[in-house]
């Protein structure tokens, strides 16, 4: 059996976000966005400032033209994405659509509901300084750049 106090910082960081996803993607298909994945959230990310084509995804989401393609086509096709006119005819260009959007609303609703819960077990000045210091330390390990960008990718 593993002790959680004897893990390294990074898993112990990589597991507290995992919990905090499963129980935030939980609570998003109890609300109605049933067939949402976390993976999604990283295409949704990369749209939040407005429609891009596939190809751009491809390369924001350092995956292939037609790994992108695909997922763009099943988020179409459950409703989070529509697709836009382009400026280029021969591409094709997706923007989020108002489910989307929804969704986005909900689960940052549902991640502040979690944090709010972990401030009143533990007090909300030892959750702030816990924020500051993993902050601190992502500046520190060069990581706030991609963060601030939205250029995070998904695991491998």
């Amino acid at each position: 059996m593993i002790d959680p106090t004897k893990l390294d910082l990074g898993h112990l960081s990589l597991f507290v976000g995992m919990r905090i996803n499963a129980r935030v993607l939980s609570d998003l298909r109890g609300a109605g966005f049933e067939k949402v994945r976390e993976s999604h959230g990283y295409v949704f990310q990369h749209l939040i400032a407005g429609p891009r084509t596939v190809t751009e995804l491809a390369g924001l989401l350092d995956v292939t033209q037609q790994a992108a393609s695909k997922q763009v086509t099943e988020l179409v096709t459950l409703g989070y994405l529509k697709d836009v006119a382009s400026t280029d005819g021969r591409a094709r260009c997706v923007a989020l659509s108002p489910k989307a959007l929804r969704c986005i609303r909900k689960a940052r609703a549902l991640r502040a509901k979690e944090e709010r819960q972990l401030e009143k077990r533990y007090g909300t000045r030892s959750i702030a300084t816990s924020r500051t210091l993993l902050a601190d330390i992502l500046v520190t390990l060069g990581g706030a750049h991609d963060v601030r960008h939205r250029r995070i990718r998904a695991p491998r």
